[in-house]
């Protein structure tokens, strides 16, 4: 974990802003769209970042999002880096790093995910309310940084009760179905096996998908309250008798739009 570059990117951003951001956004495949909402925006593509990986993922529009949002300061990640993109755990969580150097205190996480709870429908969204870490890795390994996060976090309340609380709230005065449920993170970049999805079922696995998981035990190690939301964007292998397609994903996001952006709006505006 290099502080220096952290800093070199918090500066380069710093920079550029007049106001501290408050909330840190993930902004995972097709759900970019919310980063639109953002009013007075500061936009910096992640190549122009020292030190930021690119995204290369469809999808994923690659750049910083900065400005008001329900009237709060807020950093939006259009477009986040994957695990199976060959980055590194550390390079996945970097940007993590650098919101919590510009001063964010709560970190939002979103992502497309693959329904195993078999209630579940396509479309539907899902606040996060615990993960399973199947990747294999950990952002933490190697030595740590005491200035960044103690050597042995905490992960009982990875996903902040309150803003869970919050969320469940604001869904319901929305009338909108959100389930609470738990997450799943694989490598990726195939899609489960049927057989797989059986055993992820059994372990008690609601959802699951390719991202989100490094950059929870990151924030939870930088000390920020998160939030996670999951838009169910298809059913997992082996539920439908149907292949399943990134595209399929993108098409599903777009169909649920107006319900993830009122939803997550009306969550940034109570918190």
């Amino acid at each position: 974990m290099n502080t220096e570059a952290v800093k070199e990117a918090a500066a380069f951003i710093e920079g550029k802003l007049d106001k501290t951001p408050a909330v840190g956004l993930i902004l995972g495949s097709g759900l970019g769209v919310l980063a639109d909402e953002i009013t007075n925006p500061v936009t910096i593509p992640y190549k122009d970042v020292p030190h930021f990986p690119e995204s290369t993922v469809s999808g994923h529009k690659g750049q910083l999002v900065i400005g008001e949002l329900e009237g709060k300061q807020v950093i939006a990640m259009q477009g986040r880096f994957h695990y199976y993109e060959g980055y590194t755990m550390k390079e996945v969580t970097f940007p993590v790093r650098v919101m919590k150097s510009l001063g964010i205190s709560d970190l939002f996480v979103t992502n497309a995910a693959g329904g195993i709870n078999e209630s579940y429908e396509p479309g539907q969204l899902m606040i996060i309310k615990d993960h399973i870490n199947q990747m294999g890795d950990n952002p933490l390994i190697g030595p740590n940084d005491d200035s960044m996060g103690v050597r042995f976090p905490d992960m009982s309340e990875a996903y902040n009760r309150t803003l869970i609380e919050t969320a469940q709230n604001k869904a319901d005065a929305l009338g909108l179905k959100v389930e609470q449920g738990v997450y799943v993170g694989n490598t990726g970049p195939v899609y489960e096996t049927a057989a797989e999805i059986r055993m992820l079922r059994t372990l008690g696995g609601d959802a699951v998908g390719m991202s989100t998981v490094p950059e929870v035990i990151a924030a939870n190690h930088a000390g920020l309250r998160v939030l996670g939301i999951s838009c169910i964007s298809n059913m997992a292998a082996g539920i439908l008798d149907q292949p399943l397609t990134h595209d399929e994903v993108i098409e599903t996001t777009a169909r649920v739009r107006e319900d993830f952006l009122s939803f997550v709006k009306a969550v940034v505006k109570a918190v």
